[in-house]
């Protein structure tokens, strides 16, 4: 477990864009967090340090953005508030998008049912106006290899703590 605070909104993208750069396809990162928490600004950060040359936007009306990089990469964004049930949940073939790229859910404790079993899960917390605490817990070897380089990539921020 490694738990961070994020400053302002700049700083919770820069925290996003370590742990972009350190994306590989397969990896399943969760957002978890209430409305306004910063999962959008945090994913904004992941789209840039992954390399992304499209516009990163919320994707709640459509559920789902694909964003690519130089490389044709494909990077995709869920957002599965709207999502209502299980059998609503598995249509969306989570494991045919990790094959392709890294995958970003906003939301997941709505399909939590059909999550990978190795995810990076993220919860964003409000603090204050422009303060987040960030909770990062991994499931699985990949998943606490991510979350590993992701602190030794911010070890030099005052306001990381973790064990």
């Amino acid at each position: 477990m490694l738990s961070l605070i994020s400053t302002s909104p700049e700083h919770t993208r820069q925290l996003g864009q370590a742990l972009g750069a350190l994306l590989q396809p397969g990896d399943c990162i969760c957002l978890q967090g209430d409305l306004g928490a910063g999962k959008t600004t945090f994913v904004q950060g992941v789209a840039a340090g992954w390399g992304t040359r499209d516009e990163v936007s919320s994707p709640t009306f459509v559920l789902i953005n694909v964003y690519r990089n130089s490389n044709e990469q494909r990077l995709f964004h869920l957002d599965t508030y709207r999502i209502e049930s299980p059998a609503e949940a598995e249509e969306l073939d989570l494991d045919a998008m990790l094959t392709q790229g890294p995958l970003l859910i906003e939301w997941p404790e709505r399909i939590q049912p059909v999550l990978p079993a190795e995810h990076l899960w993220i919860h964003l917390g409000y603090l204050d106006d422009t303060r987040r605490q960030l909770t990062l817990r991994a499931t699985g070897q990949r998943p606490q290899q991510l979350l590993r380089h992701f602190q030794l990539a911010n070890h030099s921020s005052p306001h990381v703590a973790g064990r």
